[in-house]
């Protein structure tokens, strides 16, 4: 009897014991917040990435850039070696400026045909006077008239010419700004500039360096304006829209979450398995859609972090 009684007291024991972590817990997981109906989603912040690239080639003769430096839209941040292409382009405008030197000036070449054409019309006038007169025969009439053609003619042949030779000459010009245009362009792709206004991640290059079209030089995002991409039921599928503000949630210094004031900026349009980092409202949904909720960062904000939101 003694023994059962041993046995009997300890067993009770443990019921109490069991019983006091049963309330305990769950009391403990409430205070603590960590209940799920305090968030609707939930998921990690990320930003736009940019993968900045040689456009150019040649020697990096300078390039002024430093992991997590600030930089604003179309900042020029460094140098390719240009002197070959800024050689060409000279090149190109010193031949284009002698093709315009050589164009013919087309009233000066006629000038001398025109006047010759004058003075056979004046003797012409004047034979044809002397004919009335019975001073002179019509065979100087004719010689005059056919004289007169001929010129007419070679006016006309030389007008031809010269005009050909001038749109020859402008065609040849044209063709030479143009390839003095894409020696510009590629003399601007010379200078490494930042396509966005952003924060300096990572970078690969180093002055110095050969660059070539295509080479990563750095990556920069922009980190004023984050992105939480969090993921939804079906269910609350049907009661969001494009535009519509939310609550957004991240962990602070604090015992309390940091809130922003976030809209909803795009819903993916397929679903897809439930990610294994990521909690959803309702654990039993192994399909989820993942959204992407856009938030003005006060520099509190990175990209890895965690957030919740509240529809």
């Amino acid at each position: 009897m003694k023994t059962n009684k041993a046995t009997e007291s300890k067993f009770f024991c443990c019921i109490r014991k069991y019983t006091f972590l049963s309330i305990a817990i769950p009391t403990f997981l409430t205070s603590c917040g960590v209940s799920k109906d305090n968030y609707d989603a939930s998921g990690t912040f990320e930003t736009t990435e940019v993968l900045v690239s040689a456009e150019g080639s040649g020697k990096i003769l300078s390039f002024d850039v430093r992991e997590g430096q600030v930089l604003a839209a179309n900042e020029v941040v460094g140098t390719i070696d240009s002197m070959q292409l800024f050689l060409r382009k000279k090149q190109m405008i010193t031949t284009e400026r002698s093709m315009q030197v050589r164009r013919p000036n087309v009233q000066k070449q006629i000038a001398a045909i025109e006047q010759q054409i004058a003075t056979a019309k004046t003797e012409r006038k004047r034979i044809e006077n002397l004919i009335k007169a019975d001073a002179a025969n019509q065979k100087q009439l004719d010689d005059v008239n056919a004289q007169i053609s001929v010129l007419e003619k070679q006016l006309d042949a030389q007008k031809t010419t010269l005009v050909t030779t001038n749109q020859g000459i402008t065609d040849d010009s044209e063709g030479i700004k143009l390839q003095v245009a894409q020696l510009e362009d590629q003399l601007n792709k010379c200078k490494i500039t930042s396509p966005i206004a952003g924060t300096v991640l990572v970078k690969y290059s180093e002055q110095g360096e050969v660059a070539a079209p295509g080479k990563a030089l750095f990556k920069i995002a922009d980190t004023n304006n984050m992105i939480l991409r969090a993921y939804v039921t079906n269910g609350q599928l049907s009661k969001l829209k494009i535009g519509q503000k939310v609550k957004v949630y991240c962990d602070s210094d604090t015992k309390e979450m940091k809130e922003y004031e976030g809209t909803l900026g795009w819903i993916s349009d397929k679903s897809e398995f439930t990610p294994k980092t990521i909690q959803t409202k309702d654990e039993r949904a192994n399909l989820v859609y993942a959204v992407k909720i856009n938030v003005k960062n006060d520099g509190f904000l990175k990209i890895g972090m965690y957030g919740s939101v509240k529809f």
